[in-house]
């Protein structure tokens, strides 16, 4: 089992669609994440992400209800 967390896409780097990066903030932490299962994420968009991967794009609800979820289930997860 694995646990994607959501984040919100703050910017794009690179042209390649294999190699480009995205810089994603997870409240106050922003960490670099490889974009190449989302080719269509723009910055403004929140992606879940696993081991530094971006595997979908999601809507701003849905990222808002899996944070909450987080937060009351996980309180030890930083989101």
């Amino acid at each position: 089992m694995c646990l994607a967390i959501p984040g919100e896409l703050l910017n794009v780097e690179g042209e390649d669609p294999l190699t480009r990066l995205g810089r994603v903030a997870f409240g106050g932490l922003v960490k670099a994440v490889n974009l190449a299962c989302v080719p269509d994420a723009r910055p403004g968009d929140y992606v879940l992400v696993h081991a530094g991967l971006a595997l979908a794009v999601i809507d701003a609800e849905e990222a808002r209800r899996t944070l909450a979820w987080l937060a009351e289930y996980a309180p030890e997860v930083e989101t």
